[in-house]
Order: C-alpha cells, then structure tokens, then sequence
C-alpha cells in the first residue's frame, strides 16, 4: 500500500488504497516509516494515491481495537513512531494534499516540514464526533502549528475546513495546484543546508544550546562554501 519512487533529487512516497481513501494499516505504517527513515534523498514527497491524502487509521483495525482483538497503546504508539519518523528524518517532507485529509491524515501531514495543499484539499478531526480525538500527536503538533485557538475549534467541533481557511489559520503553507512541484524546486537548494535548516528549526532545546547548535551549523556551511562566498565578496 505503500509505492516509491526516486526521482531526481527527492523521493516519492504514495499512500497507496484509493479504494479506503488510504487509510493505514499497521503493515502500511511501517511500511510509510521505513520509506522515510531510509531515504537518500534530500527532499520526500508525500502524497495518496486517488481522489484523498489519507482517511487516517483503516477502520477494521479501530475495530480490532474497540473490541479488545488489540491493544490500545500499541495501535497509538506505532502512530505516534511513525509521525516522529517523519519530523525527526533528515530529509526534508513536504505533504502534498490533494482531497479529504481526516484523523491520522492529518496527523501525519502535522509531522510533515511543509504542508502543500491543492484547492481541492479538505481537512477534519471527527473523532470527537464518535468520542475520540487524533491521538498519534495531534494534540501535540496542531496547537504548534495553528496556535491554540484554532487547535482547540478544529479538534472541539470536528468540522471539516477548506484549503483556504486552512491556509488561513496556518495548517497548510501554501495552496497551488501542483504540490509536488514545491518538493522539486527545493532540491534546487543546498542538499547539506536544507538538512541542517529543518534540524535547527525542530531543535527543542534550551535556548543557549540551540544557538550553540546554530554557530556550529554556520560554521559548517561556511566552511564548505568559503569559495563561493569569497567571489561574492569581490
């Protein structure tokens, strides 16, 4: 269910169930993880298959869950892993969001560097709807990403909102109509910079190590483009 692809510079990785809206299973997960994690590329596109992004959690496998066929905290936890995965990769995501984004779908894109969205793309919690919310980080991620305000009605009130309101409260950065043409034109960019730039913007932390962590990445960069820094200079 889960296809890649390396193209020139970055890496392809398709939610691929058209038929359930990509909705992941825990072999899907893994899959997605090891996609990410293994990765040679600078830049990962990730995107589903069909007219969705991700319905989130394959429903038979909640049901396994709710019936007691499987245990809670390993159905949250390898969510969770695999959304760190994401955010923790040294490689640069970018979600592309093309259609309904719901529940773990959205999670997973909250993980992601960069959110791109289409105008076709949609976006909803319903947990809250049937008693549950988006527990693989969801309530981590979202109040960093939106602020607390918008967190709170997103996840509250389990409404599903456009790309233009979700560009508006800052769940997606940009709405174009092809996504994947921004996960291309960051390749253009300093593969070892890209790197360091998303390390040091994740890095929670103290203050003083952080700006420690970046005077070691300046001078790093520095370093390796003396050259090219020295003709500009003249």
């Amino acid at each position: 269910m889960i296809r890649v692809a390396d193209a020139d510079g970055y890496r392809i990785v398709t939610l691929d169930r058209p038929d359930q809206r990509n909705a992941l299973t825990p072999a899907g997960l893994e899959s997605l993880e090891d996609a990410v994690t293994d990765c040679p590329e600078p830049v990962v596109y990730l995107r589903g298959a069909g007219e969705a992004f991700c319905a989130g959690a394959d429903l038979s496998v909640v049901a396994e869950v709710a019936d007691g066929e499987a245990a809670v905290e390993p159905f949250v936890r390898r969510g969770q892993r695999v959304a760190d995965a994401i955010e923790n990769s040294s490689s640069v995501v970018v979600a592309g969001i093309d259609g309904p984004a719901r529940g773990g779908g959205v999670e997973l894109a909250l993980a992601c560097d960069m959110r791109i969205a289409t105008p076709e793309a949609t976006f909803g919690e319903p947990g809250v709807t049937f008693g549950l919310f988006g527990a693989w980080g969801g309530t981590v991620r979202l109040p960093e990403v939106v602020g607390l305000g918008d967190a709170l009605d997103f996840s509250l009130s389990g409404r599903v909102i456009d790309a233009e309101e979700a560009l508006r409260i800052g769940l997606v950065s940009r709405v174009v109509d092809d996504p994947e043409s921004v996960a291309e034109s960051l390749t253009e960019n300093d593969h070892r910079a890209l790197e360091l730039i998303k390390a040091r913007v994740r890095d929670r932390a103290p203050k003083a190590d952080q700006e420690d962590g970046e005077v070691a990445a300046f001078e790093e960069l520095m370093a390796a483009h003396a050259d090219e820094l020295r003709e500009l200079g003249e």
